[in-house]
């Protein structure tokens, strides 16, 4: 297999293989897919989480437990969710 790589990309992966970390290109790139193929499980595992919260809140709608969502209500959320931004931000 042949890949191309943009001369930026080139540049990265001899620096690579230059500092001593990996003995070849292909070691890299190797790597560089093992990390994107981990990102990506990361992410369908996100997704489907996300999947089963909103099937949660379907199923809670269809047994009548769903609140309406009044002006302050939508408030009380938007700032608690604010808090909890900031909080992660405070944490790095």
């Amino acid at each position: 297999m042949n890949v191309s790589l943009t001369p930026e990309l080139e540049k990265l992966v001899k620096m690579k293989v230059e500092s001593g970390l990996y003995n070849s290109a292909s070691e890299v790139i190797r790597e560089a897919l093992r990390l994107l193929k981990s990102r990506d499980d990361l992410n369908e595992g996100q997704i489907n989480a996300l999947k089963s919260d909103i099937q949660k809140g379907i199923s809670s709608l269809d047994d009548q437990k769903g609140v309406e969502m009044t002006e302050n209500l939508f408030n009380a959320i938007k700032k608690s969710g604010r808090q909890k931004l900031n909080e992660g931000k405070n944490q790095r």
